[in-house]
């Protein structure tokens, strides 16, 4: 195919040209280094492992459960008579 040729043919000299291009540029590969930028959010660390990434819920005892409750019923009653 005459298609399938020509596009060879730029290919050809689209290598030839990028391998200049990185001499010019003081690579010594042939093969340019392009650096492409991340566009959009950085993709979720899967190294680390799900127990780690993930802490365990904590959970408050009967006790200092009450003891949460008189503390702010007693602040309840303090701005109360305080608004009075």
């Amino acid at each position: 195919m005459e298609v399938n040729r020509i596009l060879a043919e730029i290919d050809a000299q689209i290598a030839k040209l990028q391998q200049a291009r990185a001499l010019l540029a003081g690579g010594s590969s042939a093969a340019p280094a392009v650096v492409k930028k991340a566009v959009g959010r950085p993709r979720k660390n899967t190294a680390t492992p799900a127990s780690k990434a993930t802490p365990k819920k904590r959970t408050l005892s009967a006790e200092a459960r009450k003891r949460i409750a008189d503390a702010q019923k007693k602040r309840w009653a303090e701005t109360r008579k305080s608004q009075k």
